[in-house]
Parts: structure tokens; sequence; C-alpha cells
């Protein structure tokens, strides 16, 4: 049964389970920290299609195929799938995920939609609509770059706050009866709009939102945060972690030494140029599925706050001068 507390956060009763999952990475993100948790990393940007979009959806077929492999289960075990990317209408789903012939739910939260995509499943699959369900993200950095930014070949100067795309994806199979890993609670984010309207300067739009739901969740709860091995949000980069920080701090929470961003974990930004860190709906799908959810199964790590970070903005909105609107959700995962 799904209990609403509070102001927005929801509580599983039966704590939906995160049964397999698996991530895949490109050929910059093999060269991070991350290189040997990856469980498969694909080289060409390509991915051997003909276009950047068609090797994004590319990335989804094979993070969900190994999630699926990995809960020994087969597409015809699942009951739904809910996936979801950057790109207009979410065509890297939605291409990517037609072979397998699953009931489909289209997500969007930008860089928020791997959390979008949990909460939804573990509704489903709490309530019993679902036995087993398939959360999948993805992003491609060359696809993004020239839906929100450039053509690549104009090589423009990146500025110190702006992001890298990760092309990368993250799959998750929810149960209702098997894994090391429970989703036990959830708070859907508001939608925040601090006037930011520097597209390259995302981590700041959505830092006021990662501080809202988790201020939220723990006013909801009554938990401290020092109740939690870990605090991840995704993807805010240097800059809005910073800023997360010092808002929470003014709050009475101190998350320092507690807290983690894929946008830091996923690159060295001493050796890799991607100044203020890594973004897009891959960064933090495919950090939690090769470092969290295994530091989860192993014990490294028994109760987080996963919370993941969406700067809403359009290629149009932006053009017309617009402010960036940002979105976190939340999810708490624990053994």
């Amino acid at each position: 049964m799904v209990k609403r507390m509070g102001a927005g956060t929801l509580v599983f009763e039966n704590m939906p389970k995160i049964r397999g999952f698996a991530s895949v990475a490109g050929k910059k993100e093999a060269e991070g920290p991350l290189r040997a948790l990856f469980d498969k990393i694909i080289y060409d940007s390509r991915g051997g299609a003909e276009t950047y979009e068609e090797a994004e959806s590319r990335l989804q077929q094979e993070a969900a195929l190994l999630a699926m492999e990995k809960s020994g289960l087969h597409s015809a075990d699942i009951d739904y799938v809910f996936a979801g990317d950057l790109l207009n209408q979410c065509v890297g789903s939605s291409f990517g995920m037609k072979v397998y012939g699953i009931p489909f739910l289209g997500q969007y939260g930008a860089c928020s939609t791997m959390a979008q995509a949990l909460i939804s499943g573990a509704v489903f699959t709490e309530s019993g609509a679902a036995n087993n369900a398939l959360c999948v993200t993805s992003s491609h950095f060359c696809a993004a770059e020239r839906q929100y930014r450039f053509p690549m070949e104009y090589g423009e100067v990146r500025t110190p706050t702006a992001q890298w795309t990760v092309t990368g994806a993250g799959a998750c199979v929810l149960s209702q009866n098997e894994g090391a890993a429970k989703i036990k609670a959830a708070a859907v984010g508001k939608i925040t709009d601090m006037q930011i309207t520097d597209s390259n300067n995302m981590g700041a739009a959505m830092a006021p939102a990662a501080a809202d739901t988790i201020m939220r969740f723990l006013r909801d709860t009554g938990a401290d945060i020092a109740d939690f091995d870990r605090v991840i949000t995704g993807d805010l980069g240097l800059v809005g972690s910073d800023i997360l920080h010092e808002l929470l701090s003014k709050e009475g929470v101190d998350v320092c030494g507690r807290h983690s961003d894929c946008g830091l974990l996923i690159f060295d930004r001493e050796a890799q140029d991607v100044h203020a860190g890594g973004s897009g709906c891959g960064c933090c799908a495919s950090v939690l599925c090769s470092k969290i959810l295994p530091d989860l199964q192993s014990g490294r790590l028994r109760n987080i706050l996963f919370i993941a970070t969406g700067a809403l903005l359009s290629a149009t909105t932006a053009q017309q001068g617009k402010s960036i609107p940002s979105i976190a959700h939340l999810v708490n995962i624990t053994v």
C-alpha cells in the first residue's frame, strides 16, 4: 500500500524491490573514475547507427536488456516500462523501447527523469498494477548538444559553469518479490524558478529545487539527515553542489561529508575537460546503476537519499530568453 505523508511524500509499505539493474556508458565516461563499474561500454559515438539519436536509443536497448537478463526475466515478464530522455518528444525512448513490445509510459523530467521513472514504477509495483516494471533513461552528448546549444561542428567555447552531457543509460527492474535494494519512500518535486536564464549554468538553476525537495521530505517524515549514509544528487555538478550546501545550511541541515553528486562522480574534473561536471538523464541513471546500487547490494551503503535534478528548459524557451524552471525528485532506497 502507498501512503501519503505530509505535503507530498509517498511511503511504500511493501517496499518495491530493485531486482536487477544495468549501466551502459560511452567512451569519455569510460575514461573516468567509474570505468570498471559499467556493465557495457560503447566506444563509437554513433554505436553503429546512422545518427546520434538512434545511437541513444541503442543505449537504452542495451541497458534494458542487461537489466532484464540480470533479473532473470524476459521482456514478456515486464508489465510496464517507464522510460525517458532529453530529446524532443522523448524519441530516444520510444524508438529504443519499441523493440521489446512492453506497455510503455514515457517520462520527462529532464535530468530528473530516472528518479521520476523509479517513483512511477514503484507506485505501479506497490499497488499491484505491475509485478515487474522496467525503468530506463538515457542521454547522449552529441544529440543533446545539437538540440539544446549548437551544431557539433560549431566548436563553441564552453563556460566554466557548463556541464558535460553524459553519453550513457541506466535501467532498473522493479519487482514485488525479489531484490536486495528496496524503495522505501519518495518525494515528488515542485517546480522552482529562481530566474536563472543562463543555460550554461544549470547547476545554479537546479540547486534550489534539490534543497526544497530534501527539506520537504525531512519535514514530512520527521527524519534527520544523519539517518542516511549518503545524500546523492544528480546532476548539480560543482557549482550546484556548493549552492545546495549553502541553502541547506541556512535551514540548519549540514550535508557536508555526506553528500555526493553524480555529475562529479562520473568524471575526473582534473583530468577530463568537463568544466563543472557531468549532466544529462544518463548521468545519474548510469551512476545509480554502476556505483550506488552495487554499494547498497554489497552493504557498503544501507540507507540513501537519491535526488535527481532537472532543468525544465527547451531550445525554444532558451532562445526566447526565458528563465529555467527546475525540478528535483527524491527516492529513499534502503536494504
